[in-house]
């Protein structure tokens, strides 16, 4: 697991929506809040150039952060962000503070390893459709993953790789399914091009001649319905 991410936040006394939306004109702080873990939830402001700046790192997302209130740590994750739909700039930010005895439920991403590998890729033609890029998993805090990785290198054509699949570590497990086995969706998959392979439109080439080769004899042979019918629309006409 990587270093812990750390973010220093200050006390707001000022709340409600017209004091976030001056808080948030002022370009350099934004509004948050921390709640959980049998606690009294504490109104926050953040520093933009800061919190960008740990944005950037992937375990934002989904590991634990420190977030330090006037000199106290506080262990939480990301439960929800808001964002300006028309810049992307964040405009909130919900933390929930966790508990080393407690079952936590967070999302965590996926890592797809050798798929430069793939044999349903190399051997089959196929290309790699990913239906998920992360999972929502169940754990205490101490056995929280970084990500989770699917190795593609096995994987054949026309196959791919459940979330009953996942190598998951020990005290993980994946929310989904325990919810029973309807819930076990493919996490990636290697299928074949649109279009079909090269094989297949050879085939299709080969098949179409012969039909069209047959199709010149009945086409002959039934030139006098054919014409009937073209008869009967003209005299309808």
């Amino acid at each position: 697991m990587s270093d812990k991410l750390s973010l220093t936040a200050e006390l707001r006394s000022d709340v409600g929506k017209g004091a976030s939306r001056r808080l948030r004109r002022s370009g350099d702080k934004i509004p948050a809040i921390i709640y959980g873990a049998e606690e009294t939830p504490q109104t926050l402001t953040l520093a933009v150039n800061e919190l960008t700046k740990v944005m950037q790192q992937e375990a934002f997302y989904s590991q634990i952060l420190d977030v330090i209130v006037e000199g106290k740590s506080n262990q939480a994750v990301v439960r929800d962000l808001q964002r300006n739909p028309a810049n992307g700039r964040v405009l909130h930010i919900d933390f929930q503070r966790i508990s080393a005895n407690k079952a936590m439920h967070v999302s965590v991403p996926l890592h797809f390893i050798n798929e430069d590998l793939c044999v349903g890729v190399k051997m089959g033609g196929g290309v790699i459709s990913h239906n998920l890029t992360e999972v929502e998993i169940s754990c205490l805090p101490a056995d929280l993953p970084e990500f989770i990785e699917v190795d593609m290198e096995n994987v054949e054509l026309g196959f791919g790789v459940h979330l009953s699949g996942l190598i998951l570590p020990p005290g993980v497990t994946v929310v989904a399914l325990t919810y029973g086995e309807d819930h076990d969706i493919p996490v990636v998959s290697v299928t074949t091009p649109r279009g079909g392979s090269l094989e297949d439109e050879e085939l299709e080439e080969t098949v179409g001649e012969g039909e069209g080769e047959e199709g010149e004899g009945e086409s002959s042979d039934a030139s006098g319905e054919s014409g009937g019918e073209d008869g009967d629309s003209d005299a309808d006409a």
